[in-house]
């Protein structure tokens, strides 16, 4: 392992970087349940690991290689760890709810889905990114790709 911490979540510093940070996920979340998807924005709801009940979060779900992937730009959060013990969730655009079932990816296959990721969605995440870009080295994509879980969306 790095350097890094398998229970980093990285929020933003400072007060008023949280305040829009909330701000950004609320507003992208609300568009996305209305049916309104910032590039291929939908919100994904898993169940929690010690409650049971459903908690939402917007995501960016990623095609890349004929596969679709959902990473986490932001760490080990709350929604990584849901469902790695759920083993899915849901993903909803609008009134399309979709079932999914996810297997995670080992950090060694992260670079190539983290750099088509950064690729697409670096001007929304790029600042959890450690400095790190899609034009950066494999080798930096190496070095990060334990912060960023990656999960596979497999057929229900």
């Amino acid at each position: 392992m790095t350097e890094s911490s398998p229970n980093r979540h990285m929020t933003p510093a400072t007060p008023m970087g949280r305040r829009v940070n909330r701000l950004m996920n609320g507003s992208v979340a609300a568009l996305t349940k209305a049916g309104i998807s910032l590039r291929g924005s939908r919100v994904l709801s898993v169940r929690g690991r010690k409650s049971g009940r459903w908690y939402s979060t917007p995501v960016n779900p990623l095609s890349y290689g004929g596969g679709r992937y959902l990473v986490s730009p932001r760490g080990q959060t709350q929604w990584v760890r849901n469902m790695r013990v759920a083993g899915g969730g849901r993903l909803r655009l609008g009134r399309r709810v979709r079932d999914i079932r996810v297997s995670e990816l080992d950090d060694a296959a992260k670079p190539p889905i983290l750099r088509a990721y950064l690729k697409k969605w670096a001007w929304e995440v790029g600042m959890f990114f450690d400095g790190v870009s899609a034009g950066s080295s494999d080798d930096d994509l190496r070095r990060i790709a334990p912060d960023h879980p990656v999960f596979r969306l497999e057929s229900p």
